[in-house]
């Protein structure tokens, strides 16, 4: 009689599983088990990706980090400042997202609530962190363009420091503020489908503040692009008389800003775009399990940010492929001071010089003629 009773009741409990996941119906969103959907080849797929990706986004931008502390005459400008707290940002956020991505989709270990609403604000934190530098950046090569003669005077260092201050101290505070008892432990009714114990309110408001900093990461490079063009054309009008050549320059270099520019908007496009899109929908109708699966994968996105982001903002800076190459080729002595560098200082000169548009300074040396306007 017991073991028909056991063969019954274990019976059932297979056919309530079955029909949940046949239904799609909303799974209790304390049991953990409900959002580790990936299968076993989706989770392989994971795994090659982290162990291939992961190490070189870590070293890269620790080599960013080695590149402008052991440099004096990059470390003192502001701009290798924001520069280096990308770096920070994205290898932080490299480092916590492949050990809780990994752990929990691959490895499918369980944590207490306390500890799981640690690890996700440190990822949180951690990719605020990089979106918040990544304004800080975009803000400075902002003002590169718009007042190039008082860069100087406006963004000094010590600013700069206080904006990165208060950068890292608001990302940090929202991102643990489930962990301080914004989070739905009590109230399932306004929990997430795409994360467990998060509260759909914190998700919207953590939504709006990302999609607010991207807004004006993207205006601030639009109006970068825009004034670089006014200025081109300006340009080439007062050397309409001159020789061609000079001309030609100009158009190169526009083109050079036009491509650079694009690549940035359209990588943070394509990186945040799709995430936030299934966080929102998150928060309006109920989501399936499929796509929790995509917004698995959608998520590698955002991490993959990390990864572009020291090649696209640091590493095609002159200034720090000279010190790259002289770490490199081991001949300390022939590395060229910085101290004159215009794209180090944001100070520049009155010149025409053609560069690639990496950093924020060598935007500033492309606007450097606008006080001719």
């Amino acid at each position: 009689m017991d073991d028909n009773s056991s063969i019954l009741f274990n019976s059932t409990i297979t056919t309530t599983v079955s029909y949940d996941e046949t239904t799609k119906k909303p799974c209790d969103h304390m049991d953990m088990e409900c959002f580790m959907i990936l299968t076993d080849g989706q989770s392989k797929a994971i795994a090659a990706l982290c162990l291939t990706v992961g190490p070189f986004t870590v070293l890269a931008n620790i080599l960013v980090l080695y590149i402008v502390l052991f440099t004096p005459q990059l470390r003192r400008r502001p701009s290798y400042l924001f520069i280096t707290s990308l770096a920070s940002a994205d290898l932080c956020a490299s480092i916590n997202f492949m050990y809780s991505f990994v752990s929990f989709h691959v490895f499918r270990h369980h944590d207490k609530d306390y500890i799981f609403l640690f690890k996700l604000g440190g990822v949180i934190a951690s990719f605020s962190a990089s979106v918040g530098s990544l304004l800080l950046t975009a803000i400075d090569r902002y003002i590169c363009i718009h007042k190039p003669s008082e860069y100087r005077t406006i963004l000094t260092r010590r600013r700069a420091v206080i904006c990165l201050l208060v950068t890292w101290s608001v990302a940090v505070f929202i991102a643990f503020l489930p962990l301080m008892g914004w989070n739905c432990i009590n109230y399932k009714s306004h929990c997430c489908e795409l994360f467990p114990l998060v509260d759909k309110s914190y998700l919207a408001c953590w939504i709006m503040l990302i999609t607010f900093l991207l807004v004006l990461i993207i205006y601030a490079y639009i109006h970068i692009l825009w004034k670089a063009h006014v200025h081109s054309v300006y340009m080439e009008k007062q050397k309409e008389g001159r020789k061609g050549q000079v001309k030609m320059g100009h158009r190169r270099m526009d083109i050079k800003l036009a491509k650079t520019l694009g690549l940035i908007l359209v990588i943070l496009t394509v990186c945040w775009s799709p995430v936030l899109t299934l966080m929102i929908y998150d928060l309006f109708a109920k989501v399936d399990n499929d796509t929790k699966k995509v917004f698995a994968f959608f998520c590698m996105l955002c991490w993959l940010n990390s990864t572009v982001n020291p090649i696209i903002y640091a590493l095609r800076s002159k200034d720090m492929r000279i010190v790259l190459l002289n770490i490199l080729s081991r001949q300390k002595r022939q590395l060229p001071s910085l101290e004159g560098s215009a794209e180090s200082d944001g100070h520049f000169k009155n010149n025409n010089t053609i560069v690639t548009i990496s950093s924020s300074a060598e935007q500033c040396k492309i606007a450097n003629s606008k006080n001719h306007l």
